[in-house]
């Protein structure tokens, strides 16, 4: 197939070649799309080396799909020029995720919900991705009721400035270029994204708004204090889950021990729970500190880990393509 990368040579995109690659995708012509400066520098992929193009000389090679980690506005402005084309387009930015002709994936969930029409498809944001996957089948079984989410975000969710801005921090300088108002060393940051009307970040209001869609219930109430952490990469969040019905906690464990893509990592007596670290550079949702909210009824508590770069963007979106192969969507 033939496959551009738009957004190559930043943190997601970069991470979308090394999934790709990972993964086997059948990848016979590669097109890396970058921005206009980044037009003729070289990346490797596979063993082999590959010129950055621009947007139109992808675009005139017609790619079978065009993955986008771009920022909103390019995605806005060029994905239905590519879909227009035939080119299907999975979008990792927040462009097209509550457009209602837009399905927004997480393939474990429903990907089942994809039909030939779909040529532009969502890729749900980072946070909002990890936690539907720790929670859906507990939904199924329980049915949510009201979600209290608080997370702890890495600077790689941001991108490479504030990952610089982190280790010019931890070398004792001052950030040359910050992407922050405030330092992030030694320092947490009640802010992400930019604030809205309501008192509440973009990025909480995305977790609200995303879940329901992708979980196809508006009735669940959500609410969520996004935070940014100096930790490079891996996000994490504490999850208060109110159901409808009682649960027992040994189900808990065996409904998430069996869903797909998470990973129960939780033995206290041996120290043993999610962590940031412990979740670089995989593909599985990490989920630990499992117990009864002692507050009040039908409640659970839960700690939720995942590789923001990986599940949490590149392995999503390269998995909608595959699940878009084997329904017949795609053709190799």
């Amino acid at each position: 197939m033939k496959v551009a990368v738009v957004g190559a040579t930043g943190l997601v995109g970069g991470e979308m070649l090394k999934v790709l690659a990972e993964r086997n995708f059948p990848v016979t012509e590669l097109l890396p799309v970058a921005s206009e400066k980044s037009v003729g520098q070289q990346i490797e992929f596979r063993g082999v080396k590959y010129k950055v193009v621009s947007m139109d000389t992808a675009l005139a090679a017609r790619p079978d799909v065009a993955i986008f980690s771009a920022g909103g506005s390019i995605s806005k402005e060029q994905a239905p020029r590519f879909a227009e084309a035939g080119t299907v387009v999975i979008d990792n930015s927040s462009a097209w995720r509550m457009d209602p002709t837009k399905k927004l994936v997480v393939p474990e969930i429903n990907a089942k919900e994809l039909t030939p029409k779909d040529k532009i498809i969502a890729n749900p944001n980072c946070s909002t991705i990890q936690m539907v996957l720790a929670l859906h089948t507990l939904h199924e079984a329980f049915r949510i009721k009201r979600i209290v989410v608080s997370t702890y975000q890495s600077v790689t969710g941001t991108g490479k400035k504030a990952v610089d801005q982190l280790l010019e921090e931890r070398a004792g300088q001052v950030a040359s270029n910050p992407a922050y108002p405030h330092p992030i060393d030694l320092n947490v940051l009640p802010h992400i994204d930019v604030f809205e009307d309501n008192g509440y970040t973009k990025e909480e209001m995305k977790m609200v708004k995303e879940t329901k869609k992708i979980l196809g219930d508006d009735s669940i109430q959500v609410t969520a204090t996004a935070v940014r952490i100096p930790v490079m990469g891996g996000h994490s969040e504490a999850i208060n889950v109110e159901f409808e019905k009682e649960y027992e906690l040994a189900d808990v464990y065996r409904i998430l021990r069996a869903t797909a893509g998470v990973e129960v990592v939780d033995d206290v007596a041996h120290n043993r729970y999610p962590m940031p670290k412990d979740a670089h550079g995989k593909d599985a949702v990490l989920v630990g500190r499992l117990r009864r909210d002692e507050s009040q009824p039908r409640t659970l508590n839960m700690w939720v880990v995942a590789d923001n770069l990986r599940k949490g963007a590149a392995t999503n979106a390269v998995q909608i393509a595959e699940h878009m192969i084997q329904l017949g969507l795609l053709k190799v």
